[in-house]
């Protein structure tokens, strides 16, 4: 990188640089709209840089314009305080996909940057420079979250504003997906989930995807268990929540209800020693009672109990109240469920422990 050896320039200075640039470039598309609209990503860095080589002559930036090396953010350098990221689409709109918002790569140096866009497609081919922060309108995620460019987005409807956190607030954060996942997951509709955020903004989920029936024996059973214990809509058929979280990590099951409810009926016992027949899916939680008891004795990972004033107290009370969830979701008898679970883990009638609830 070039080391500039003149006094720092100023932000409005650098701001006439890119207004002169932008004219530049420009002008050079009218007489040449095909030799631009050929050229790829790397190539048209070097025509910006061009440029304001040739708009940065008497001028502070005279002699400090380097287009950066490597896969390094922004591509261009200026009188090393500030950059010019360039992006571009054969298109005919003003609209791409952008950079990551981590930026990992980010020169430390740079303190602000410009976002130098061409719009290849379309006649004329045109060019625009703004502030980068001020054409941020949303993030997509493709192998990690990315900025989403509108280089015609209105002031005040940027991601950030959206957020209510400043673009440098939020590059500098330890883990700035924390607050992206918060703002998506506050504008979530029923049934729609973060698939690349986990059900939580510290919660890492996988980046690859695997059908279900390529997973081993165990994470079968500890996917199935976990399922059972953190959506207990399950019991009664209902999979959306539980298909969304496993999709999250990372998993695909286009047969979702035979993992529940394969083997037909479970003949559960009551109090009264009669054996009562229940639908497949209890047998997961009959046949993994170690799994079970493991998980649902973990903090924080049994959600029904995620409102509850008696959240973290003992492992008997969570157990109850996770059995009085699903009692109610079931289609059996709420009497008959609740008396079968009771005499499962506890050995007792639910008539027996009915003031523990």
């Amino acid at each position: 990188m070039l080391v500039s050896v003149n006094p720092a320039p100023s932000l409005k200075e650098f701001q006439s640089l890119m207004e002169r640039t932008d004219a530049v470039l420009n002008a050079d598309a009218v007489s040449r709209k095909t030799y631009y609209s050929s050229r790829n990503g790397s190539l048209l860095e070097d025509d910006v840089k061009s440029a304001l080589d040739q708009c940065a002559k008497g001028t502070p930036f005279e002699n400090t314009i380097e287009k950066v090396s490597g896969q390094r953010f922004p591509d261009i350098v200026a009188a090393k305080l500030y950059g010019v990221e360039v992006k571009s689409t054969k298109e005919n709109h003003w609209t791409s996909t952008g950079s990551s918002i981590l930026e990992t790569t980010r020169i430390s140096d740079v303190e602000r940057i410009y976002m130098t866009f061409g719009k290849l497609g379309g006649n004329p081919v045109e060019f625009l420079s703004k502030p980068y922060e001020q054409c941020l309108y949303g993030i997509a995620v493709t192998h990690m979250p990315r900025y989403l460019i509108n280089m015609q987005l209105p002031a005040g409807e940027t991601i950030f504003d959206k957020m209510g956190i400043s673009y440098d607030e939020l590059r500098k954060m330890d883990n700035p997906i924390a607050p992206v996942s918060k703002y998506y997951r506050s504008r979530l509709k029923p049934g729609e989930s973060l698939w690349w955020a986990g059900d939580s903004a510290e919660e890492t989920v996988s980046a690859t995807v695997r059908l279900w029936k390529n997973l081993s024996v165990e994470e079968k059973r500890r996917h199935t268990v976990f399922g059972c214990i953190e959506f207990p809509e399950i019991f009664s058929g209902d999979y959306d929540r539980y298909s969304l979280w496993l999709t999250s990590q990372g998993i695909v099951d286009p047969h979702i209800r035979d993992q529940f409810s394969a083997g037909g009926k479970e003949q559960m016992q009551l109090s009264s020693g009669e054996h009562f027949p229940f639908p497949g899916v209890f047998r997961r939680i009959s046949g993994n009672l170690d799994l079970f008891l493991h998980i649902i004795s973990q903090k924080g990972e049994a959600l029904p109990l995620e409102n509850c004033p008696v959240k973290g107290k003992k492992l008997s009370k969570r157990i109850l109240l996770w059995c009085d969830s699903v009692s109610r979701k079931t289609f059996i008898d709420y009497e008959v469920s609740m008396d079968a679970l009771c005499v499962l883990f506890f050995h007792a009638s639910y008539q027996s422990i009915k003031d523990n609830i």
